[in-house]
């Protein structure tokens, strides 16, 4: 009976490593897809299409009778949310990491706890007393992992691991690199810092998705009626996008069987469908501060997918600045759950409705 118990309790920790994995091998598997010159606007297209055939039928079968009325206004906050959480986030991670890598991608991700943290500060979805130790380490914990991200961005680094090679003696003529060396590394710092700006505004995004979305939630307690039509609507927008986009290249739209397939199917499948279903049961059984407690596990899976399935190199500023975005974040999940546990108690007072914004409560009125 004891040992049964354990494996329940372990239970939701190895769904989250789980998560975790499967999050990593989908920026891996879109990585390759696009280094094979796969275009990320008709890889989100297909993904979330895909995507949405899974949800919307299970939201109205496991859902029927329990599911609030849809409204117009409903469908219209459905509607933004995809456009913040699918169509803008969505197209940005993958520029992001076509332009850098799957290890900065999870990097980068540890920035939404932070800036989700700002955007529920300024919505008074949580409160800030400069007086308590609490709200001072979530401010530096902000600012740490904020910090981290930019090391992470700006410096790349040596390479990790690899052994110096003696070079021959430099003649006059070599001492200075040529101009098309200097314009190649020029290009890939360049690129590297791109698509760290990518994925930044893709952090931001997704931080704006989660508050909406919370908000919505109180007003419609329905999550995979929310997240198929926001994935429905996403599905929609992105195509309009790509339309735009590979307007020249119709060529663009031929899928092949091969890993781009594989990567549309993966991504439709674990990324969408069941990565949602069980982050949202470890939610119910272990609460939101257990689950953000394992985005950075990302960072070590990511990187060592990507040094084997890509060869990608492990530099010393990634692994400087995930160190640094690290500290921060477990700053501000620490002081999260010390606040959680002194709410339980009766400590702290939730802010009242009357205390929330208009833009918020406009959310929450379905």
């Amino acid at each position: 009976m004891g040992l049964k118990t354990h494996l329940v309790e372990l239970l939701p920790f190895a769904a989250m490593v789980m998560v975790e994995c499967l999050d990593v091998g989908l920026t891996t598997l879109s990585k390759a897809a696009m280094s094979k010159g796969m275009s990320h606007f008709v890889f989100v297209v297909y993904s979330n299409a895909v995507a949405s055939l899974i949800l919307l039928p299970s939201a109205f079968l496991f859902h029927r009778t329990k599911r609030p009325p849809l409204t117009f206004s409903l469908l219209c906050k459905f509607f933004l949310l995809g456009l913040v959480g699918i169509t803008v986030m969505q197209n940005c991670v993958f520029t992001g990491i076509n332009y850098s890598s799957p290890t900065l991608g999870s990097a980068m991700s540890n920035l939404v706890p932070a800036f989700t943290f700002l955007l529920a500060v300024l919505f008074r979805m949580e409160t800030v007393d400069f007086r308590s130790s609490r709200s001072r380490v979530k401010i530096m914990g902000t600012l740490v992992s904020i910090s981290g991200a930019l090391i992470v961005t700006l410096y790349k680094g040596p390479p990790i691991g690899s052994l110096p090679v003696q070079s021959p003696p430099i003649s006059s003529e070599d001492s200075f690199p040529s101009q098309s060396s200097l314009f190649n590394m020029l290009a890939t710092e360049s690129n590297w810092i791109l698509g760290g700006l990518f994925l930044a505004v893709a952090c931001l995004s997704l931080a704006i998705c989660n508050i909406s979305q919370a908000a919505i939630l109180k007003g419609y307690p329905s999550e995979l009626t929310t997240v198929a039509f926001y994935c429905l609507f996403g599905t929609i927008q992105c195509a309009a996008l790509s339309l735009f986009a590979e307007r020249n290249n119709p060529n663009a739209w031929k899928l092949s069987p091969d890993i781009e397939l594989i990567s549309v199917i993966y991504s439709a499948v674990f990324g969408s469908a069941v990565t949602f279903s069980v982050q949202t049961w470890c939610i119910h059984k272990k609460g939101p501060v257990f689950v953000s407690m394992f985005k950075p596990v990302g960072i070590a899976i990511a990187a060592l997918l990507g040094a084997i399935f890509l060869g990608d190199a492990l530099h010393g500023g990634s692994v400087i600045g995930a160190i640094v975005i690290v500290v921060g974040f477990y700053g501000v999940i620490w002081a999260q759950s010390k606040q959680e546990e002194n709410k339980s108690l009766g400590v702290d007072r939730l802010p009242s409705s009357s205390d929330t914004t208009p833009l918020l409560q406009n959310y929450m009125v379905a």
